[in-house]
């Protein structure tokens, strides 16, 4: 049992209009049984979602999103946690979607998210198993990123430009690396998320701080471009609500809401690692497939300790799964790939866990049976309906707040609202933002001020006696989770252990993170 004396149980409101909790839900969905109607209803809580959501609050315009399950429930919490530059769409020639990437990756690290988005370091290490024409591609695409950099204005000081470096340079970034054989390698800085699902948060978030309505553990029913009928998931209360503009922004489950999609699924999955099986690496691993003149599989270094080795690109046809799971021959493919780069193989017995994650490709039929989900291009689509709805499927998640812009600019364009605001989304710090001197003034302990930037202040007066871990061997603290319920819109346990953190990617860390975590709603 944890004692919650110190002010645990005492409510703090400094966070102001940001906060989502279960009042506030309560609260406005009243609300908008009462109105029957918003400028703009946004159906699906992932990053996309969550981006127009803010687009159009912020161009001061009457929002609702509704979301069936959690923010960040579907892909938006599956992805490599990776704000990158685009360097795999450069290497197939998608010269464009790179240079967007670029571009969308300096606006994070600038001004969306410096708090949650870093510099990364990544090797590339030249192994003897690496053809001459690998090597070649792979500094090809580095030096290619470089200027992709340049043109989109993101200084050195952010990410230093790439080079070649020595195979003593390459083992100081990854110690367990095989260095027999070893030619050295290259290196170049990419941008990396604390955690994708905490970006999804921070965008809601903020949403909310301009007025938006966001609402999860609602469904959307009935699904019109003018309008839906929406059902509370948690007491069955149905109500009709009118839209100058609806958004549908579900990803994967988009073709189940909007009629005359179809979309091909492609599933990419990683394998969960304790740091200690890497020996401490400090730099994104990127370990080219054999065989595979395009194809790499890469170990990066994760908060709490963790290392993540993916991913794959697999077609995933049937009926979609909440959950999506690894499968064996996926685990295998990991395994396999990056045991070849170590001195000491990696086996099932090394994990401690698995996710998986589907992508929402559109199909356009231009493929025959041959073709692979890689093939398919990653650039966003937003599709029409008939009746009016909006449909935004594909894109990535570092080029979320264009996808969302996109979208709302053409729902716009087609609706009889006169408000024509320009996005301003690029210019707008999500909660806890802030520049890098701010940042690093912050009085609390960086993984605080990692998670929650200048937020971190108000996250420890909300429990300042509850900042040691919860359990043994776990690194998360009483005060978060209490933040997770009174701010971060968590209404259960899951949304707390797989979604607010990151504890449920390890079976056995849920099991111990559970009684603090059920102790902290019943204090809330």
């Amino acid at each position: 049992m944890i004692d919650r004396g110190g002010g645990a149980g005492k409510a703090f409101n400094t966070v102001g209009n940001a906060s989502l909790n279960a009042t506030r839900r309560t609260r406005e969905l009243d609300w908008l049984d009462t109105t029957g109607k918003v400028d703009v209803l946004v159906i699906g809580g992932g990053v996309t979602g969550a981006g127009v959501a803010l687009d159009a609050a912020a161009r001061g315009l009457s929002v609702a999103l509704v979301e069936k399950h959690d923010l960040a429930f579907g892909t938006s919490r599956w992805s490599s946690k990776l704000v990158h530059g685009g360097l795999r769409y450069l290497v197939s020639g998608h010269v464009g979607i790179a240079y967007e990437s670029a571009v969308e990756r300096g606006i994070l690290m600038k001004t969306t998210a410096p708090h949650l988005v870093h510099p990364v370091p990544q090797v590339a290490p030249w192994l003897p198993q690496a053809k001459f024409a690998q090597a070649a591609l792979l500094r090809g695409a580095f030096l290619g990123g470089d200027i992709l950099r340049t043109f989109a204005r993101t200084s050195d000081d952010y990410l230093p430009h790439s080079r070649r470096v020595s195979s003593a340079e390459i083992l100081r970034y990854a110690p367990t690396l095989r260095p027999d054989g070893m030619r050295g390698g290259f290196l170049t800085w990419d941008g990396q998320l604390y955690d994708d699902a905490r970006l999804v948060i921070a965008i809601a978030r903020t949403a909310a701080q301009y007025g938006a309505r966001v609402l999860t553990r609602v469904a959307a029913t009935e699904v019109t471009g003018r309008g839906a009928v929406l059902v509370d998931q948690l007491t069955g209360h149905r109500l009709q609500v009118d839209a100058s503009a609806v958004i549908n922004a579900t990803g994967i489950w988009a073709d189940q809401v909007a009629s005359g999609i179809k979309l091909r699924p492609s599933r990419g999955t990683h394998l969960v690692f304790p740091q200690s099986a890497f020996g401490g690496l400090s730099a994104v691993l990127t370990v080219p497939v054999p065989g595979q003149l395009r194809r790499v599989v890469m170990a990066i270094p994760a908060p709490d300790d963790r290392v993540y080795v993916g991913l794959t690109d697999e077609d995933a046809p049937g009926p979609v799964s909440d959950v999506p799971r690894a499968t064996e021959a996926e685990i295998d493919f990991l395994l396999d790939t990056i045991s070849y780069a170590v001195r000491t193989p990696l086996t099932r017995a090394d994990l401690l866990g698995t996710y998986a994650g589907l992508r929402p490709l559109l199909d356009t039929g231009h493929h025959n049976g041959e073709h692979k989900t890689a093939d398919i291009s990653r650039r966003h689509a937003v599709i029409t309906g008939s009746d009016g709805l909006v449909t935004i499927v594909g894109g990535k998640l570092t080029t979320y707040r264009r996808m969302a812009q996109d979208a709302l600019d053409t729902a716009l364009d087609q609706s009889d609202l006169a408000v024509r605001r320009p996005c301003l989304t690029h210019r707008i710090p999500l909660v806890g933002a802030a520049d890098r001197v701010r940042l690093a003034a912050v009085r609390a302990p960086s993984r605080f001020v990692q998670r929650y930037g200048v937020e971190a202040p108000e996250v420890i007066a909300g429990a300042p006696t509850m900042l040691e871990p919860i359990a043994p061997g776990l690194r998360t603290t009483y005060a978060e989770l209490l933040f997770a319920v009174r701010h971060e819109g968590a209404l259960t346990e899951d949304d707390v252990l797989d979604r607010r953190t990151r504890i449920g990617l390890s079976a056995a860390d849920r099991e111990l993170a559970l009684p603090a975590v059920r102790e902290a709603f019943a204090a809330v």
